[in-house]
């Protein structure tokens, strides 16, 4: 992985909401956290509960940070909180009911949503598409920031956003409308390539600006260019959570089915019964790249946007752009958007040894190793 010795400026709530969302004068903000039980947000409960570090971010960083002072300084107004109940998967669909300190129950589609100006989302899991849908119906902004920890709020979240912006835009100008790319996966002494269908299309970015005045949503920390393949077809190796790797048979776009190359059999049969059962699940619906020089910070939201480290994602794809929407699944508790990131602190037996790009009749090494190639380091030492 890209190595980086760059240090990072304090983290300041101020700046940072500032040159995301330049505000205007008198807009409102609240804060969403999610919990097991939303009732803990009552006079703050969960503050007593050690494991809730994200949720305690929320409150000492954002909550706080925003009714001590930054809202005056911001010239914003609001800086309330609310809980809902935690959906159990990525970008899974946000339940209607939240709770406030005060013990409150409303409705977010009727009492937060459509009174928000900005709207932060400091959660376990990402929120990311289901807060875009409703911040495009309800002509808000806002930003997902799950997984917070004290790392990215020393490094992702303290940099200047602005330049991630340049340097992403300077990638997604490298990297867009590729044909094809074809990625050389090796685990286990065997090599294995997938290959992903772009068809020319227009590479997007994830670059941390939310400045309106269209409804948007930005994704914290940011800094990646990403597509949403037309197709894919080819094989790659996937580590679960428990170490077990498994090999991806993919075609159609789809991952069809997956065989055990080690770990625990047990959990590539229950994959592969969510496959046949709902298979929309094995859609690939992500390409992305990390952009930035960051620390490894244990949580993929940062880890990522890492220069040198690659994702696919597979399920739910709208928030992108893509056309994999929740009714598509067969069950909601389907309809996740995972993503599959390739770096060495989290796919420690599984090496990319080569990412290449078909554009313009050329073809071009993008990363090798984990490191950008030559292609993107000239990109931005020439751009």
């Amino acid at each position: 992985m890209h190595a980086t010795a760059k240090t990072f400026p304090p983290f300041s709530l101020n700046r940072l909401i500032t040159t995301v969302f330049q505000p205007k004068g008198g807009e409102r903000v609240a804060i969403l956290i999610d919990l097991e039980n939303p009732k803990d947000v009552i006079d703050f409960a969960f503050l007593k509960n050690p494991e809730l570090t994200i949720q305690r971010h929320a409150y000492e960083v954002f909550y706080r940070g925003l009714n001590e002072g930054g809202l005056k300084g911001l010239n914003l107004t609001g800086g309330d909180l609310f809980a809902y109940k935690i959906t159990g998967g990525s970008n899974l669909d946000l339940p209607d009911q939240a709770l406030t300190p005060e013990g409150r129950e409303v409705s977010l589609e009727k009492d937060v949503y459509p009174h928000y100006d900005l709207i932060l989302c400091i959660s376990t899991f990402s929120a990311t598409a289901p807060l875009t849908a409703f911040a495009k119906r309800f002509n808000f902004r806002g930003a997902t920031l799950h997984g917070l920890n004290d790392i990215i709020l020393r490094s992702g979240l303290a940099v200047d956003y602005n330049e991630v912006s340049k340097t992403a835009e300077k990638l997604r100008l490298g990297l867009t409308k590729a044909d094809w790319f074809e990625v050389d996966f090796k685990t286990g002494g065997e090599t294995y390539t997938l290959k992903l269908i772009c068809n020319q299309q227009e590479a997007q970015k994830s670059h941390g600006l939310c400045r309106g005045p269209e409804a948007d949503v930005a994704n914290l920390p940011a800094g990646e260019v990403y597509y949403v393949p037309e197709g894919a077809e080819g094989r790659f190796p996937m580590r679960y959570e428990d170490g077990t790797i498994a090999l991806m048979d993919v075609s159609g776009g789809r991952i069809q089915k997956a065989t055990l190359l080690s770990g625990k059999q047990s959990e590539v049969d229950a994959h592969n019964a969510k496959l046949a059962s709902d298979p929309m699940t094995g859609e690939l619906g992500e390409l992305g790249f990390g952009t930035q020089e960051l620390p490894v910070s244990g949580r993929d939201i940062q880890d990522e946007k890492v220069l040198g480290t690659m994702h696919v994602a597979t399920g739910r794809s709208d928030h992108l752009g893509g056309h994999l929407v929740p009714e598509l699944f067969k069950n909601a508790k389907n309809a996740t958007h995972d993503d599959i990131l390739y770096s060495p602190s989290k796919t420690p037996g599984i090496e990319i040894t080569q990412v290449r790009m078909q554009r313009d009749g050329k073809t071009e090494i993008v990363l090798e190793h984990f490191q950008p190639a030559p292609y993107l380091l000239n990109i931005l030492k020439n751009a």
